[in-house]
């Protein structure tokens, strides 16, 4: 188990790129340049407190990108709480019942089906590099603008940006969630949408790459970053390049412009995305923040902490 203590200052081992701020602030103006189009496909939903959708965006590259929206009954005329939600590495946006509880709260529910996983959207990167193992690879050996994950953070902004769009949510009460790599899209979308009031982010992937392979990345999340290097350059003659690629797609840079309350939760025998490499993050971020952390538990359910923080999203 690791000392936290010794980490409390941490601030990841990578540098930033001169021109990071540039780099996403450019994006996020091609972002707010393309109309905000969007199609809703209500479906066949038995619920007595909710209804549910198809939600299709077309995203700045030209992919479509899918959504489940579930939206209280009775709308109309009445503003609503909006949450984000976001899954793990190579899963979807999960079950539709998942999501009846939150909406009988209040809520507004919009969860994104990452790019080219297990979901419904459709991912058009193209790529001569290697892909196996990961989808951090994914665009990298053409440099920082082919990068996978560049285009799902922008993804899960444009998610945001619909979600406020909505007559009947309050785009002043916009909250995001999710674990692993949906903690990790979690704070990268409050990176890039500061309007989100609050985010819980339990075990965010995607910090700290150079941490994590220094670490031994084989039996970790990370374990493509290796893998490509075993394969592709086992002479290690483009590491430097690399991971200044990587750099700008790492959550240690995008945090510092959260302006979100967070609420992070780890557990500290994680050896798939290690806590090292999660603190990176968490450090950086200057806005309101809550470190949780389980002394006994890895990556996995985390017991009691879902009963905590009922009621943080308000």
């Amino acid at each position: 188990m690791i000392d936290l203590t010794k980490l409390e200052h941490y601030k990841g081992t990578g540098n930033k790129p001169a021109d990071f701020d540039v780099y996403w602030d450019t994006a996020l103006a091609e972002l707010d340049a393309l109309p905000l189009e969007y199609n809703l496909e209500e479906i066949d939903f038995k619920s007595n407190v909710a209804r549910a959708y198809h939600l299709w965006f077309t995203s700045l590259d030209g992919a479509q990108i899918h959504a489940q929206l579930l939206t209280p009954k009775e709308k109309i005329g009445k503003k609503f709480k909006g949450l984000l939600q976001f899954h793990g590495y190579h899963g979807d946006s999960g079950d539709w019942v998942d999501k009846i509880g939150a909406v009988a709260e209040g809520f507004v529910v919009a969860a994104l089906d990452a790019r080219g996983q297990g979901g419904l959207s459709e991912d058009n990167t193209i790529t001569s590099g290697g892909v196996l193992k990961g989808l951090i690879i994914r665009g990298m050996e053409e440099g920082p603008d082919n990068l996978y994950f560049k285009r799902v953070f922008l993804d899960c902004a444009h998610l945001a940006k619909i979600l406020m769009s909505l007559e009947y949510v309050d785009e002043t009460r916009i909250f995001a969630q999710g674990a692993s790599q949906g903690g990790a899209l979690t704070v990268a979308c409050a990176a890039l949408v500061p309007q989100i009031k609050k985010i819980i982010a339990t075990y965010p992937f995607l910090c700290d790459y150079r941490k994590a392979f220094n670490l031994g990345a084989q039996l970790s999340a990370f374990e493509e970053i290796p893998y490509w290097f075993q394969f592709r350059d086992p002479l290690h003659q483009r590491e430097d390049e690399i991971f200044k690629t990587l750099s700008y797609i790492d959550l240690q840079h995008l945090a510092p412009r959260i302006k979100a309350e967070v609420v992070w939760v780890m557990g500290l025998q994680d050896e798939v995305v290690p806590p090292e490499t999660q603190l990176s993050a968490y450090n950086n971020i200057s806005s309101k923040k809550q470190l949780l952390t389980l002394p006994e538990y890895g990556h996995e359910y985390l017991p009691k902490v879902s009963d905590d923080l009922q009621g943080f999203f308000e």
